[in-house]
């Protein structure tokens, strides 16, 4: 087990960390959106049009969004691509609640369907999808390996895989920023908002210990992808990783 396995929302309840996550997204699902795009001074959206130019060559018709949360990634996944069908799970139903109307707002639902669902025992087919994305949800799983390994079963072969993730800026002085800002402000603003205090304090301690960079590119091998590779965003605040399917 990797420590981000180990790492939980709630420190003092005896739930294992699948069933916190939950529960700590239902807490904050009704402010997750602003907060994400305020603390992020909205350059998540930014990442999230650069992971999706990732599969611009692929011409995936069925695209399966693994910790959709709201949704954000999959309504900007078909208003980019306009793929046949994109289903989005989740196991926190507070937020694909929040998700849901979204998607009846803007009319996608025909579209985007969104389902409560756990990565790690995918309710599909083998080889069902062309392509997989996640934005900010590896790190959350509560067996990484056996996630991903779900994951691969349902892609069909040659299939892309696209993951979103926080990661861990490096060099002088952003390292410093960075590591101030996500220790500090961050969880401060996230308790005041949110209202959960665990919430945002999980948040930098998920990040600190996820297998980011090299590390996760040999998980993503070991659990059945090749060629993989990752791209550094703004500064290394965040990295796109991607690997096909054997």
């Amino acid at each position: 087990m990797n420590k981000s396995e180990k790492t939980i929302p709630y420190k003092k309840s005896q739930e294992g960390k699948k069933k916190q996550v939950a529960l700590m997204f239902n807490n904050i699902a009704h402010k997750y959106d602003f907060l994400n795009h305020f603390l992020s001074l909205n350059i998540d959206k930014i990442w999230r049009r650069k992971a999706i130019n990732k599969l611009k060559a692929t011409n995936a018709e069925k695209i399966l969004d693994v910790a959709t949360g709201t949704g954000d990634l999959a309504i900007q996944t078909y208003k980019k691509l306009k793929p046949t069908k994109i289903i989005g799970i989740d196991i926190s139903t507070g937020m694909l609640d929040v998700g849901k109307q979204k998607l009846l707002k803007k009319d996608l639902n025909k579209y985007i369907e969104l389902q409560e669902g756990d990565a790690e025992n995918l309710n599909f087919p083998d080889n069902t999808f062309d392509a997989v994305t996640v934005a900010f949800g590896v790190r959350n799983f509560e067996n990484l390996s056996m996630g991903l390994s779900e994951i691969n079963r349902v892609m069909k072969k040659n299939g892309t895989f696209v993951v979103l993730e926080f990661s861990k800026p490096e060099k002088f002085p952003i390292k410093q920023l960075y590591n101030f800002y996500f220790k500090n402000i961050l969880p401060t603003m996230g308790k005041m908002f949110s209202k959960d205090n665990s919430a945002y304090t999980y948040l930098p301690e998920s990040v600190n210990n996820f297998p980011y960079g090299e590390r996760f590119l040999k998980e993503l091998e070991k659990t059945g992808f090749s060629n993989v590779k990752y791209e550094k965003l703004t500064f290394g605040i965040s990295a796109i990783y991607t690997g096909v399917k054997e």
